[in-house]
């Protein structure tokens, strides 16, 4: 094939960064990427993927953490004949220190293509295009500095948690505490693949929801307080008297008004209508604040649409402490899971098991008692049956 890629190059032109000035600098320095770039003029010539699917690779010990991948025509790009990515777990709040950061780079640029995607969708650190002969190496030298394999394949994806405490002032709990307990809990569950498809573990210090946890987990802690808003008056007064318009961009704004601007005071009057968004807050930090009675809301069924379409999650437990050892939340994962296991089909996520079995069934085999909080209008929403 020509090594002319004009489909490719048309990515580079324009006002914004390219990932394709990046994979030709890349390819200076590795054969693979050279072929990768190639590949992709040919899907855009054919209008469809060069790649087939990926089937089961691995490393000793190992069925989650690598993911197959193999190009359809590996006598025109045989540097990419095998071009398998790896999965390497983050720290919670992807956290690193700047020797970590060189480690890897420099074990990927010695045994694979060079390029990472680090913290997409998934959490991890994404390490892309490596030989077969190559992942084992890869991972043996990874482990020796501390890194390991985070999950892919029917398994349990790597827990993944918001910067929370370490750098926000809205996390109502510690989500890196949390997720750092957790992914220790479940290795086996995370590395040897035990379930119908895959699951994940999100936490969010906040409603703010910084890893959209609401929108792609399958179990969800979402931080929030139990009391009511702190509001500091002198602190609004400063806003007013830099001229923010407190009533059209937050009163007005407020989604269930339950805050109201009194003779130049913001006050809550309808605290039990709340919904802790976060809208008031965002828009005047230094004087709204969460109240102190702190945990997290759980939720599960979340999921990017595979079998069924895309879905949000729902709520399961209004308000929880989340508090070492975590002992209670874990129970309830694991009676989840174990449902899940018992009943669910292959490629089959949480919400659409939920969905073809009903919510019911669900909350009686976990032992959840049904709440208003899991519904919007119950008397509008067939998808729950009150007894």
């Amino acid at each position: 094939m020509e090594d002319k890629t004009p489909m490719v190059d048309e990515l580079e032109k324009g006002p914004w960064p390219s990932y394709v000035k990046e994979l030709k600098r890349a390819a200076k320095k590795h054969d693979s990427v050279k072929d990768l770039i190639k590949v992709q003029e040919r899907s855009f010539q054919r209008k469809m993927t060069q790649w087939k699917h990926g089937g089961i690779v691995g490393v000793k010990g190992y069925g989650g953490g690598v993911i197959g991948r193999y190009v359809q025509n590996p006598e025109e790009f045989p540097n990419v004949a095998a071009f398998h990515t790896m999965r390497v777990n983050h720290p919670s709040g992807w956290f690193y220190d700047t020797k970590a950061l060189r480690t890897i780079c420099d074990i990927w640029d010695k045994h694979g293509s060079g390029m990472t995607n680090f913290h997409g969708s998934t959490g991890d650190i994404i390490l892309l295009g490596c030989t077969t002969e190559e992942l084992q190496p890869t991972f043996d030298e990874l482990s020796e500095h501390g890194f390991d394999l985070g999950g892919s394949g029917s398994d349990l994806r790597s827990p993944t948690a918001c910067v929370g405490p370490g750098r926000c002032e809205w996390a109502c709990f510690d989500t890196l505490g949390l997720i750092y307990d957790i992914t220790k809990t479940y290795q086996m569950e995370l590395h040897r693949p035990p379930y119908p498809y895959k699951t994940k573990i999100k936490a969010s210090g906040c409603p703010n929801d910084c890893v959209a946890a609401i929108a792609r987990s399958d179990f969800s802690l979402i931080g929030t307080w139990r009391d009511n808003l702190r509001i500091d008056q002198n602190a609004v007064k400063e806003y007013a008297d830099k001229k923010f318009d407190i009533q059209r961009l937050v009163v007005a704004k407020c989604p269930t008004e339950a805050i109201e601007l009194v003779k130049g005071k913001l006050e809550l009057t309808h605290p039990e209508d709340c919904v802790r968004c976060m809208h008031c807050i965002n828009l005047m930090p230094k004087a709204i604040r969460p109240g102190v009675d702190t945990g997290a809301t759980i939720l599960v069924g979340a999921k990017a649409p595979i079998i069924h379409g895309a879905v949000l999650s729902t709520v399961l437990i209004p308000f929880i402490k989340v508090q070492p050892p975590y002992t209670e939340i874990k129970q309830l994962w694991e009676k989840i899971m174990e449902w899940w296991d018992e009943n669910g089909k292959t490629r089959e996520r949480l919400a659409e098991l939920i969905d073809r079995m009903g919510m019911p069934a669900f909350l009686k085999a976990i032992d959840v008692e049904p709440c208003p909080q899991m519904v919007n209008t119950p008397r509008a929403n067939p998808y729950f049956f009150w007894g």
